[in-house]
């Protein structure tokens, strides 16, 4: 694997970048040790770096759903795309927020079979068909959602979080972005 953040298009030095994406950039690098691969990567378009984390940022700190689920459907969708930075970037993130070294791989390989609850099965299921098919998407599957306890606000939510990801995804791929080698480790054995 490449060491670059991305191999189809420059990364940007940190240093030549306007100030709030480097103090954006510096932010994350201090709360996880490392800087996850995604930022430099998206910094190469500023105005798009911006509007990717605003609504990213939105997603997970003004969701009423807790924070392993929005992970699930992040797991769930990145794999659906087949998408090996987001699988491994927030499979991390699964493991650390469902306090479980298996279970990213678990939902990122088939939701269906994980070891996650029924409405987390069909919270992914939703997701996934957004991903893979979102025309069938129909009222049913909000729904089912709502049989399952979703609020309509907890669904949108996970609809948008799909949305999201089915974008970053597909960035990550077009990019070639790069998992980062702490990824890995994070969330197995108390890390």
């Amino acid at each position: 694997m490449s060491d670059d953040p991305m191999t189809r298009f420059p990364v940007p030095d940190v240093d030549d970048l306007p100030a709030d994406l480097r103090e954006r950039i510096e932010d994350e690098t201090e709360r996880s040790g490392f800087t996850p691969n995604v930022f430099p990567a998206f910094a190469y378009k500023p105005g798009q770096f911006r509007a990717f984390f605003a609504y990213y940022d939105a997603l997970v700190d003004n969701s009423p759903l807790a924070r392993e689920e929005l992970e699930m459907v992040i797991v769930a969708v990145s794999g659906a795309n087949d998408c090996l930075y987001c699988i491994v970037a927030h499979g991390a993130l699964l493991r650390i927020y469902g306090d479980d070294p298996h279970l990213a791989e678990q939902v990122a390989t088939n939701h269906r079979t994980a070891d996650i609850s029924d409405a987390h099965k069909a919270m992914c299921d939703v997701a996934v068909k957004l991903t893979e098919d979102p025309a069938a998407v129909e009222q049913d599957d909000i729904e089912r959602l709502r049989e399952y306890g979703f609020s309509m606000e907890e669904i949108w939510d996970i609809g948008s979080t799909a949305a999201l990801f089915n974008l970053s995804n597909r960035m990550a791929h077009f990019a070639d972005m790069r998992p980062n080698d702490e990824f890995y480790e994070l969330g197995r054995d108390g890390s």
